[in-house]
């Protein structure tokens, strides 16, 4: 009987052996699998891996270059230049560490830290916030028709448009608000983008009237949550400078380009009593209302422009690479009064020469002022695109300048 038993548990033994080496290789297999897989992780981390980029090199003082392409503008065509959208970080007021605190709070909200009553009134602010956004954005559409896109920059697009009321053309610019880095904050403590603190202000200096002043008119503006929309005047028909001088041969007749550089000098000493610095006058920037015989200068894209006090200097250069002033390659620091006669020189080489002006070729004498001109057109060219900033005519020199008179 024992030795039944013992046959028995020795047989139960063996069966549980067999069936544990039945399920052996099944086992074995899936060792390798996983190592494989493991393996192909490891190998997907290092394609998708991002390197580890270099810092910054700052020995020269934080030096940043950014600006537009150049394009053309015909608002008839309706071929309008947004140019890139940049803002000077010296006059930026919001702070980083600020940034980060919000983004800890929504983050700890988010993994359902902290009262259940903080999510509701977060819950409750964006359901107001939606609210407020559709009632804009229906607004908007209620008063403006859209038409068809006029160009496309860094700093977003731009469409063609009326306003409803009275057909009126208007320039319809979005901008992303990824695309708006500064901001200034207003009397009631509110953050605006500075174009829009900007033209609000040229807006206040004026009668109010549509086409009184040289730069273009804000006419509305919408904030919302992830653009930006300003309603701008459209002068119809009108053309860029680029565009008017290239449909003239490439080049105008002095007497021509006098008449523009007068509106100019005006244009530019009026930002100036208003502590406005434009950053980026160029023929791209210019429109030429073409209805009148005499042709009217109007000044657009105040996405790079600034606030400037008396004595303001700056070293993160905004604006067009090829029209840097000398100053900024030197010293690595540029105003806004000399900036500005430089750029007003680089817009009367380019109306009166058939190529295109660049600071670096110039400053190696690869572009030379023409012989051909007026001695007195020569005089106030070189005066104006002088190396030396401090050597340069002021706006109110330039305006008593014999080539002027």
């Amino acid at each position: 009987m024992k030795k039944d038993c013992a046959k028995t548990l020795v047989s139960s033994a063996l069966r549980r052996i067999r069936e544990r080496n039945v399920r052996t290789p099944a086992t074995a297999h899936d060792g390798p699998t996983r190592t494989i897989k493991r393996k192909a992780r490891k190998t997907l981390r290092k394609k998708i891996r991002v390197p580890k980029t270099e810092p910054p090199n700052t020995s020269r003082g934080d030096v940043d270059v950014r600006g537009g392409k150049r394009t053309r503008l015909d608002l008839v065509k309706h071929d309008m230049e947004t140019a890139s959208c940049s803002a000077d970080t010296e006059s930026c007021n919001t702070s980083v560490d600020n940034v980060s605190k919000r983004g800890v709070k929504r983050k700890a909200v988010a993994d359902g830290e902290g009262p259940s009553t903080k999510k509701g009134k977060s819950d409750l602010k964006e359901t107001k916030l939606d609210l407020s956004i559709a009632s804009l954005t229906a607004k908007f559409k209620a008063k403006y028709i859209e038409q068809d896109q006029l160009g496309q920059g860094g700093c977003g697009s731009v469409f063609a448009g009326y306003r409803r009321a009275d057909n009126l053309p208007v320039a319809i610019k979005h901008v992303p608000k990824d695309k708006i880095f500064c901001k200034v904050v207003d009397q009631n403590g509110k953050q605006l983008s500075v174009e829009v603190a900007i033209m609000i202000k040229l807006a206040a200096g004026t009668s109010g009237s549509v086409g009184t002043t040289a730069p273009v008119a804000l006419l509305d503006w919408y904030d919302l949550d992830q653009e930006l929309i300003l309603v701008l005047e459209r002068p119809v028909p009108s053309k860029d400078l680029l565009s008017y001088v290239e449909d003239n041969g490439g080049s105008l007749p002095e007497e021509q380009a006098k008449i523009i550089l007068k509106q100019l000098i005006e244009a530019a000493i009026e930002l100036e009593n208003l502590c406005i610095f434009h950053r980026d006058i160029k023929v791209e920037n210019i429109l030429i209302e073409t209805g009148s015989d005499v042709p009217r200068i109007r000044l657009i894209d105040f996405g790079l422009s600034c606030f400037a006090t008396k004595g303001s200097f700056y070293r993160n250069f905004y604006g067009t690479p090829s029209h840097v002033p000398p100053e900024w390659y030197s010293h690595r620091i540029y105003s806004p009064s000399p900036t500005t006669v430089w750029q007003l020189g680089v817009v009367l080489f380019e109306m009166l020469h058939k190529v295109p002006f660049e600071t670096t070729k110039f400053l190696r004498n690869k572009l030379r002022i023409s012989k051909k001109l007026s001695k007195n057109c020569q005089d106030f060219l070189r005066m104006t695109l002088t190396e030396t900033p401090q050597q340069r005519l002021t706006l109110e020199q330039l305006q008593l300048h014999p080539w002027l008179g």
